[in-house]
C-alpha cells in the first residue's frame, strides 16, 4: 500500500513539472507575434533605417515630402514714399537780451503776446546815456565852430596846415562820440527783431541785467521748419518743393501740409542719413517749436515684385527664400527693397510667378522634398495694400 502511494505521488510531481514547462514555452513564443520572421520583417535597424522588406520612407529615411504653405511672387503697384520722425522748429527764433548792463525801467509786453518787428519790449535806464549824449553833442558843436573859423584862417594862410588838420580831426572825433552816445541811447530800448510771439517774461522792473541776460524768447511760428533724417539710400527720391504731410499725436486725424525747403549738403557719417528741412504753414499756431512730428513725403506708385514677409529666411546679414521647383525646393539668396505692411519687395533673386514657401521653412534644406498645401496665392489670398 505504501509503495502504491509513492508511485502516485511521483507521477503527480512529474505531471506538474511538465505542465509548468509547457506554460513557459508558450509564453515565450506568444511575446513576439509571427515568430522570429515577424520580428525581423519591417523592424528598423540601428540608426532608423528599415531592415530588408521594411516600409520605404520610414522615419529618418528622407523619403517623405514636407507639407508647406506657399505664396506666389507677384508684380504689384506699391506706394513709393518715406516716413520719418521730425522735430518742429520756429521759422525764426531768438532769445531777447540786452547789449549793456543796465536797470530795467519799463516792461512793455505780456507773456505770450504777439508783437511786431521793431516794437519796444523793454526800456532801460537812460540817465547816463542821455548825459553822455549831451556832453558829446556840446563838444562836437564847439569843435565844429572852431573848425569853421579855422577854414578862413587856413585859406588866408594865417593858420598852418597841421593846425587846420588837428582841428578837423577833433571835430570828427567829437562827431563819433555823438554817434556812439546815440547808439547807446538806442540800446536802452530793446525791440523785437521780427514779428512773432514772445514767451514768458524772465525779468522784473528794477532788475540789473547784463549782456546775455535772457529777457524773454521770441518765435515766428507763422510757419514751422520740420527737420528730419532720411537714409542715404533714399537721397535720389528727394527734391526741393516735394510735398510732405506732417502729423502730431496732439491732433489725431489732422494733417499739416508742407513742402521740402532744403536738403543738407552733407550725409552724417555715423547714421548714414541726411537732414531734410520742410516748411509747414502754421497760421493758427497749432504747432509749437520742439514738438515731435511724423512726416510723410509725397508718394508715387510703381510696380514691384512683392512677397509676404514670412517667406524671408534671415541668416546673419543675408536673406534667403525657399522656392518650389517641382517636388523640391531651392534656397535662393535675395535682395530686399521697399516694405509694405506684411510684404517686402524683392529686387534680386526671384521672378514673378515663383512659388515661395511662407510656412514650414524651419524644416527645409536645399533640395528638400515638399508638398504644397492648397493653391498658391499671395499670402493665402491676401493682397498687399495699394
Amino acid at each position: 500500500m505504501a509503495d502504491t502511494r509513492s508511485i502516485v505521488t511521483g507521477a503527480s510531481i512529474a505531471l506538474a513539472l511538465l505542465c509548468a514547462g509547457w506554460a513557459v514555452y508558450e509564453s515565450k513564443h506568444q511575446a513576439a507575434p509571427g515568430g522570429f520572421a515577424g520580428a525581423q520583417q519591417g523592424r528598423p535597424a540601428a540608426g532608423g533605417a528599415p531592415a530588408a522588406g521594411g516600409r520605404p520612407g520610414a522615419a529618418g529615411g528622407g523619403g517623405d515630402s514636407i507639407p508647406v504653405l506657399t505664396a506666389t511672387a507677384e508684380n504689384r503697384q506699391i506706394n513709393v514714399g518715406l516716413e520719418a520722425i521730425g522735430t518742429a522748429n520756429a521759422n525764426e527764433s531768438v532769445s531777447v537780451t540786452s547789449k549793456t548792463s543796465n536797470l530795467v525801467t519799463s516792461i512793455r509786453f505780456n507773456d505770450g503776446q504777439n508783437v511786431q518787428a521793431g516794437q519796444v519790449l523793454v526800456e532801460l535806464d537812460r540817465a547816463q546815456t542821455e548825459a553822455a549824449l549831451a556832453a558829446a553833442s556840446a563838444a562836437f558843436a564847439e569843435s565844429q565852430s572852431q573848425f569853421n573859423r579855422s577854414r578862413e584862417l587856413f585859406n588866408t594862410q594865417a593858420l598852418s596846415k597841421s593846425q587846420y588838420e588837428q582841428l578837423e580831426a577833433t571835430m570828427k572825433s567829437n562827431q563819433a562820440r555823438v554817434d556812439a552816445a546815440k547808439a547807446s541811447l538806442a540800446d536802452t530800448y530793446i525791440r523785437a527783431p521780427f514779428s512773432g510771439r514772445v514767451g514768458l517774461r524772465r525779468v522784473s522792473l528794477g532788475t540789473l541785467i547784463s549782456p546775455g541776460t535772457v529777457i524773454t524768447t521770441l518765435d515766428d511760428t507763422s510757419s514751422i521748419k520740420v527737420d528730419f533724417a532720411v537714409p542715404e539710400m533714399n537721397l535720389g527720391e528727394l527734391r526741393s518743393g516735394q510735398a510732405v504731410i506732417a502729423r502730431s499725436s496732439a491732433y489725431p486725424g489732422r494733417n499739416f501740409a508742407g513742402r521740402v525747403a532744403s536738403v543738407d549738403s552733407r550725409v552724417d557719417p555715423g547714421s548714414r542719413a541726411v537732414t531734410v528741412r520742410a516748411l509747414v504753414p502754421n497760421r493758427d499756431g497749432a504747432l509749437k517749436p520742439g514738438m515731435f512730428l511724423t512726416v510723410d513725403l509725397s508718394k508715387e506708385r510703381r510696380l514691384a515684385l512683392m512677397v509676404p514677409e514670412q517667406a524671408l529666411v534671415p541668416e546673419q546679414a543675408r536673406q534667403f527664400i525657399y522656392v518650389v521647383q517641382g517636388p523640391k525646393v531651392a534656397k535662393r539668396e535675395v535682395k530686399l527693397g521697399r516694405r509694405e505692411p506684411g510684404f517686402v519687395e524683392i529686387t534680386e533673386g526671384l521672378r514673378a510667378g515663383d512659388h515661395v514657401v511662407i510656412e514650414g521653412t524651419l524644416k527645409l534644406r536645399e533640395g528638400s522634398l515638399v508638398r504644397e498645401l492648397g493653391v498658391p496665392a499671395t499670402a493665402a489670398g491676401a493682397a498687399p495694400p495699394s
